[in-house]
């Protein structure tokens, strides 16, 4: 069978189980995902086996060290998935829910319920633990799924995907609930993302030349977001203690994610103190600072930026600083050069505050916190399948809520048009 063929077959399976998966119960979804957890403790040497194979071939290969962690299934890394599917099997099923129930003058009751998507395909890098997590939400939302891991991570994903499966049948639910594609061919990924027929949203995780690629190729709805190019400004009116602890938060925590500030914005009046304090604090985490002409007057032997350095997701510890003269500049800068993901206000000012939330067009805005929250753990979904920059249907960090979609739904009693 070519890979075309095989890809074929895959969807033609994801989209039968879709229709049973749909209907499964509940508890029904939940003893599959807590039959899965059971599978992933009980084969904790299998996995780890497993595992090995692919950390000396990615080696051998030539693997970074930062790739090589990221692949390798560590006890701890178990424990996590292990948790994870215990938290998503006790988080609320959204399938089902029917809100906004009103009775109109024609005597009908209108409402809508939320229904699943059908089949999501995820396509994703490195990382083994991704695929039970992307599995998680996709069965309690009430979809069908077809993974499609990094070929680095070809035996751990087997060896995650037998556990899968281990829980599907321990519930009666279809073997072909969750598929993961088993071959590292890259034509699978195109022939996937151009199945409308049996496909209904593609998740792509992982690099920038990944996501465009699948933004540009596909014929299937794309959930995504390219860039992480995340702001915190420091109004005049900030609690100067609270802005320092929020942006030295927002770049040092981690350097290599999504939602890490790259680029911090001053007003005018609050910059001599602010980037006095922030300066030492960097330069204690090690980060190369790149300032505007007006930064480098209080921080003259910093680096200056460049024009491309604000449109930069540099995943490292590198920040751009930009001094303002007013709120207006700020939001102006990061409507023009972010990347709609996650920016952060810190200010005492509530007017000012609310008229940031309002104007700033990104998936998430926040006020007095880091941007190192917009994750779907910390927001209380529990898990996420990735963040959404789109605009349509789901927007931010997609959990089981974003995966699913609504429909209206007509209550009536022998009812005519007149």
């Amino acid at each position: 069978m070519n890979v075309e063929e095989y890809m074929v077959k895959l969807g033609q399976q994801a989209r039968r189980a879709a229709r049973l998966i749909a209907r499964a119960d509940s508890g029904q979804k939940n003893q599959a995902l807590l039959a899965m957890a059971a599978a992933l403790d009980a084969n904790r040497p299998a996995l780890i086996e497993a595992n090995a194979k692919d950390l000396a071939a990615g080696a051998a290969n030539g693997l970074d060290a930062a790739m090589l962690d990221r692949l390798e299934l560590k006890p701890a890394t178990i424990d996590g998935m292990i948790e994870g599917l215990k938290q998503v099997a006790a988080l609320p099923d959204p399938v089902g829910g029917i809100t906004d129930m009103n009775y109109l003058p024609s005597g009908i009751q209108v409402g809508k319920m939320r229904v699943p998507l059908g089949v999501i395909g995820i396509i994703y890098e490195s990382r083994p633990n991704v695929t039970v997590e992307a599995a998680s939400l996709c069965l309690k939302s009430g979809n069908a799924t077809i993974l499609r891991g990094g070929s680095e991570a070809i035996h751990s994903n087997q060896a995650v995907a037998a556990c899968i499966a281990q829980g599907l049948e321990a519930a009666d639910l279809p073997a072909e609930t969750v598929q993961v594609v088993e071959t590292t061919d890259r034509a699978a990924v195109g022939q996937l993302i151009t199945m409308p027929e049996y496909v209904d949203v593609i998740v792509p995780r992982g690099g920038k030349g990944l996501i465009e690629r699948i933004s540009r190729d596909a014929k299937v709805t794309v959930i995504k977001h390219l860039d992480g190019i995340c702001h915190v400004y420091i109004d005049a009116q900030a609690d100067m203690s609270k802005a320092v602890n929020i942006a030295l938060n927002a770049k040092t925590h981690r350097y290599g994610t999504c939602n890490t500030m790259e680029t911090l914005l001053v007003h005018e009046a609050a910059a001599a103190e602010a980037l006095a304090e922030l300066a030492v604090g960097f330069a204690t985490a090690g980060v190369e600072l790149r300032g505007c002409e007006k930064t480098r007057e209080h921080l003259p032997t910093i680096n200056a930026a460049t024009e491309e350095d604000w449109s930069t997701e540099y995943l490292a510890p590198i920040l751009s600083i930009k001094v303002v003269a007013d709120m207006d500049e700020a939001i102006s800068h990061i409507n023009a050069y972010g990347s709609h993901h996650t920016d952060a206000i810190v200010t005492e000012n509530y007017t000012l505050s609310r008229r940031f939330l309002r104007e700033v067009d990104s998936s998430s805005v926040m006020i007095n916190a880091s941007t190192r929250f917009a994750d779907g753990f910390e927001y209380g979904l529990g898990a996420e399948i990735g963040i959404s920059t789109d605009k349509i249907h789901a927007r931010g960090p997609v959990g089981l809520e974003g995966l699913t979609s609504q429909k209206y739904v007509v209550l009536g009693d022998g009812h005519v048009r007149k």
